[in-house]
C-alpha cells in the first residue's frame, strides 16, 4: 500500500510542480541568448522559450543572397542551441540538479 500512498502524494504535488514549471517558463521568456555568423555580420537573439526575438544583418552581406541565407541559418541555429542549454539548466533546477530525461525538455519547453 505504500506505493499507492506515494502515488497520491505525487498527485497532490502536481499542482505545485505545474506552478514551478510555469514560473521557469516565465523566467526563460525574459532571458535572451545570441548567435552570430560572419564575424558578427548576422546576429540572432532567441529567448529561453525558443522564440526568435531579434535579427540584425549588416548591409554589406545583403548583396550575396546565398551567403546571407547561410549566415542567418547559422546564427539562428547557434542561438537556438544556447537557448536549449538555458532550458536544460532551468528545468534541471526543478529536478534538484538532476539532468532531464531524454525527450522531456521538448515537452517542458513548449
Amino acid at each position: 500500500m505504500a506505493g499507492i500512498g506515494d502515488l497520491m502524494g505525487m498527485m497532490r504535488n502536481l499542482g505545485g510542480l505545474q506552478a514551478k514549471v510555469q514560473a521557469a517558463q516565465d523566467e526563460l521568456a525574459g532571458q535572451t541568448v545570441e548567435g552570430s555568423a560572419g564575424g558578427g555580420m548576422v546576429v540572432a537573439k532567441v529567448n529561453g522559450r525558443m522564440e526568435l526575438v531579434d535579427l540584425k544583418i549588416e548591409s554589406e552581406v545583403a548583396d550575396d543572397l546565398e551567403l546571407l541565407e547561410d549566415m542567418v541559418k547559422a546564427a539562428v541555429c547557434q542561438a537556438m542551441d544556447k537557448a536549449r542549454d538555458l532550458q536544460r539548466q532551468e528545468f534541471s533546477k526543478l529536478l534538484g540538479g538532476m539532468p532531464l530525461p531524454p525527450g522531456l525538455e521538448s515537452i517542458l519547453g513548449q
